[in-house]
């Protein structure tokens, strides 16, 4: 597994690959190529530049015992690579993480080693990333911050050192890294799969919220099956015509086969939903209310008709992007289904899951791991 971490500066992107090496086994990677070697990494984090001071060591003391993300980050930013570090694919000096010089290069050293957890900060160019994107085993993650928090944590860690700058010299310099047309990493951001808005103040938080996020859960990497067919639920679901809401479904056989896949809206032959075809989802009754008149059909119901009795087995599982009503359900214990799995509820939850309970179908929730932007203060939510 690869980890590559984006993010602006002082967001704490070095300090979550370190939470990674620490608590789950990761080994760091660095890129040394042209644009990418030590001075680059300090510069993108907000020191000045190489001409300029670098903060005192109780600076960076400080920032250690002060225990914020971002700070934390920026001082093991702060330390220069060793010479013999700069090599295609050497070693470091102290074998504590590995240089390349280019992408090509650490990506076909981690692709005979992809059963092992590395991590890498240094992602400099949206080609460099094409370049691991190529690899399964690859995943992309980005770290941001309020951009007055990231000014913040930039000034603890200056302290009273000449290296502080003001707000507005900040703003400039973090849009420069984020936005410059030639070098800006906004264009890598934007493509993370996951993207962390880090505020917290303190290491220990931090790494307690990304203790409950499970970065390497392979699910990210490869969907399981769970997470597959929900997938195609969903995808099913931006087919539907009803104007009430959006419902996946997908039928799947006992080896995995998917037998067939429905979504909601009104049978064929008849008008759209979307253009005024059901008067009742058009008058906006609330859930449950005047189901006698609605002519939309359910999307577990267009899967089980598309179906048919005779190639529904034992051990059919539905997948259904929201939780069955009570009509569906009863078709469902009729047709022979073994187990029912949804993502999101309905307000018939428990009589559907006593119908279910009576009939001996399986029921259960899938929760996937969050991925998309995520709100590490929030994460109780996920």
């Amino acid at each position: 597994m690869l980890i590559g971490i984006c993010g602006g500066i002082c967001s704490g992107k070095k300090t979550v690959a370190q939470y990674l090496v620490e608590h789950h086994g990761f080994k760091r990677l660095h890129l040394t190529g042209p644009g990418q070697g030590s001075s680059r990494s300090t510069s993108e984090l907000g020191n000045p530049g190489p001409s300029s001071p670098s903060p005192p060591p109780a600076a960076l003391a400080g920032a250690l015992t002060t225990g914020s993300d971002g700070l934390q980050s920026v001082s093991d930013s702060s330390l220069p690579l060793r010479p013999q570090q700069e090599l295609s694919g050497g070693r470091s000096g102290n074998g504590s993480s590995l240089c390349f010089a280019t992408a090509e290069a650490l990506l076909e050293f981690v692709t005979t080693r992809w059963q092992a957890r590395f991590v890498t900060t240094d992602i400099p160019t949206e080609a460099a990333l094409d370049v691991l994107l190529r690899r399964p085993f690859f995943l992309l993650l980005s770290v941001d911050a309020p951009l007055t928090v990231r000014w913040r944590r930039f000034q603890l860690r200056c302290g009273d050192s000449s290296a502080a700058i003001s707000l507005e010299d900040f703003v400039a310099r973090s849009d420069a890294h984020l936005y410059d047309p030639d070098g800006g990493l906004q264009p890598l951001i934007s493509r993370a799969s996951v993207r962390l808005l880090n505020t917290s103040s303190s290491l220990a938080h931090l790494y307690a919220t990304l203790g409950k996020l499970d970065i390497p859960n392979p699910d990210r990497l490869r969907p399981g099956w769970d997470t597959y067919f929900m997938a195609l639920a969903s995808l099913a679901a931006q087919r539907s015509n009803c104007m009430k809401r959006r419902v996946g479904c997908v039928l799947v056989g006992r080896e995995r086969r998917v037998i067939s896949t429905g979504y909601n809206g009104t049978p064929r032959g008849i008008r759209n939903c979307t253009d005024g075809g059901c008067p009742r989802c058009n008058a906006g009754h609330g859930s449950g209310v005047g189901l006698a008149t609605c002519l939309c059909i359910h999307a577990e119901e267009n899967a089980l008709l598309e179906a048919g009795r005779e190639r529904i087995r034992d051990g059919a599982v539905l997948y259904c992007d929201t939780c069955p009503c009570l009509t569906c359900s009863i078709k469902i214990c009729q047709v022979g289904i073994s187990e029912v799995v949804y993502a999101h509820g309905y307000s018939m939850d428990k009589e559907t899951a006593a119908v279910f309970s009576q009939a001996g179908v399986k029921l259960r929730q899938f929760v996937p791991p969050p991925n998309g932007l995520i709100h590490l203060e929030k994460m109780e939510l996920y």
